[in-house]
């Protein structure tokens, strides 16, 4: 028995190969397969199955065009209802994969077609769980991306992850290992520990979720506690991946278009793409092309190009480090985003050297931005942290306006007078002053190093102190 985790950190997501006996599986793929077909190839297995888990809302799986590949049975859990060929597995059903065997286990909750596979050996001796979004390490899987308006509430979804846990997860022995789809990052959950394999019974101890004297009201009441608002492109995913979607190879034919100064200019007047520039937040913040959006591959590239592109049929043209252009077209696919309809060559110098004109961000260490506090009068001061973050611990004059929400915020930033932004550390900071001067904010000013390098200096800071706390 081989039991191998694929971990994608940027997505904080877990794939799995495992085989026996000259047969193999693949449990929650990435959209681009090659490297499952060559795992298998290398160890001599054939592909006989692909579990999905569930539905994936924060990517776009690959079971698909891996089904196509290695003529592979895609496997769903009860209640799924796919648009192509699968196998609807029942509760219960078992799947023979050499000496191995797994058993679909029907745990809703999360969606209602959520489905763990306990893996066991040729003994038939319980080794495993794949969980996908039922358990994580840590928390369980939000129950609100699968309502359905009144008929299916969150708290009927929250009912159901108790349910499961309790009669399918928990009953299973200590020492089985668990092995989740997400882990800490993701926005699948809320409370995820950043190990990515754990045992069953260490998360009886650890996780809040599997308390054993908890109640379902209880459980209810933890659960649907402090969820923030699912990214758009959540559902958008869950079409996809149950009604189908371009085979990779195509969309990266089509992105991987090379555009010279002119043509790239001309294509993004004629077919309003958005202008997405993926180097370095230091890069970029000295020199880019004008409204151009700055989203790094450095950072959480794909979930905040899911988060702050709204539609994922928004075309694209993308300015990359060169060799770095099919690397962009592929994370931007993982998250449903096909549109890339191609790229600037040569980059920022060879549109330069056309005479095109360029715009910078305008930026302020810390030690400088605290010699500013000190003497200006009214300062400006806007911090895009997540609240949670925010109430932590922020400047004492700074307003929180998140990146998530950054558009709703837009009549809080003085359209004259200089303002100051940052996050944590850059990268979200970055992101939101692109976004500004996309929206004619030219007098915004950004803070290297974010609240890291301020909690360094003499600026005052202050922490939410919730009102209970206060005697």
């Amino acid at each position: 028995m081989n039991v191998e985790q694929i971990y994608t950190g940027c997505l904080s997501q877990g794939a799995y190969f495992i085989h026996s006996e000259g047969e193999a599986v693949i449990i929650d793929p990435l959209r681009e397969v090659t490297p499952y077909v060559q795992k298998a190839k290398k160890a001599g297995v054939k592909i006989k199955y692909i579990f999905e888990t569930h539905f994936h809302a924060d990517f776009v799986s690959g079971h698909l065009t891996l089904s196509k590949q290695t003529g592979a049975t895609i496997v769903y859990g009860p209640t799924a209802e796919p648009s192509f060929g699968a196998h609807i597995a029942k509760d219960g059903e078992e799947f023979k994969v050499g000496k191995l065997t797994f058993r679909a286990l029907h745990t809703p909750g999360h969606t209602m077609e959520s489905t763990t596979y306990l893996l066991l050996d040729e003994e038939g001796n319980e080794k495993a769980i794949f969980t996908g979004d039922t358990l994580f390490l840590g928390d369980v899987g939000r129950p609100d991306l699968a309502q359905k308006g009144a008929d299916l509430t969150i708290e009927d979804l929250a009912g159901y992850s108790y349910d499961s846990l309790r009669n399918k997860i928990m009953p299973l022995p200590d020492h089985i290992m668990v092995y989740p789809a997400h882990g800490a990052g993701s926005a699948c959950g809320k409370n995820m520990m950043k190990e990515t394999e754990d045992t069953l019974g260490n998360q009886k101890k650890m996780n809040y979720a599997l308390r054993a004297d908890m109640t379902k009201e209880e459980f209810i009441a933890e659960v649907t506690d402090g969820l923030t608002t699912p990214p758009a492109y959540f559902p958008l995913n869950v079409k996809l991946n149950k009604e189908g979607y371009e085979d990779i190879n195509t969309v990266l034919s089509s992105g991987l278009q090379a555009l010279s100064p002119d043509a790239f200019e001309a294509i993004a007047n004629e077919s309003g793409a958005l202008l997405l520039d993926v180097r370095t937040k230091e890069i970029f913040a000295a020199e880019h092309l004008p409204n151009s959006i700055f989203i790094g591959l450095e950072g959480g590239f794909a979930p905040w190009v899911g988060e702050l592109i709204k539609d994922i049929a928004q075309p694209i043209l993308l300015i990359a480090p060169e060799g770095k252009e099919k690397e962009a077209i592929t994370r931007l696919s993982r998250v449903g985003f096909d549109a890339t309809i191609g790229y600037l060559e040569g980059g920022l110098a060879a549109w330069k050297a056309a005479g095109k004109e360029t715009d910078k961000i305008e930026q302020l260490s810390a030690d400088a931005f605290a010699e500013r506090q000190k003497n200006e009068k009214e300062i400006a001061v806007f911090d895009v942290r997540k609240p949670n973050e925010y109430q932590s611990e922020h400047v004492e004059i700074a307003e929180n306006t998140p990146l998530s929400e950054l558009n709703d915020h837009l009549g809080k930033f003085p359209k004259e007078k200089p303002f100051y932004v940052h996050c944590a550390s850059g990268y979200r900071s970055m992101i939101a002053s692109s976004i500004l001067k996309s929206r004619g904010f030219h007098n915004l000013i950004e803070i290297i190093g974010g609240f890291k390098a301020i909690q360094q200096t003499t600026v005052p800071t202050t922490a939410f102190v919730c009102p209970s706390t206060l005697k």
